[in-house]
């Protein structure tokens, strides 16, 4: 008896740590996807404002040309 009873355990633990195992996996798998995320929306935010300075940047040194001619 003593003997059903270690192996049951046994394979009650083995099972927990594989199902451990998983739920690491993921989480890093998603901590990654989120981190590339932030990096890619960072490089987004970026290239706007640089287009947006160099519009901006044109129109007024077309104005202060107009403006002088």
């Amino acid at each position: 008896m003593k003997k059903i009873l270690v192996d049951k355990t046994s394979i009650s633990e083995i099972d927990y740590l594989r199902k451990n195992i998983k739920t690491d996996n993921i989480k890093t798998t998603n901590v990654n996807i989120l981190l590339n995320r932030v990096r890619q929306d960072r490089k987004k935010t970026i290239r706007k404002r640089f287009i947006v300075v160099t519009l901006l940047l044109t129109v007024i040194f077309s104005c202060a040309i107009f403006i002088v001619s």
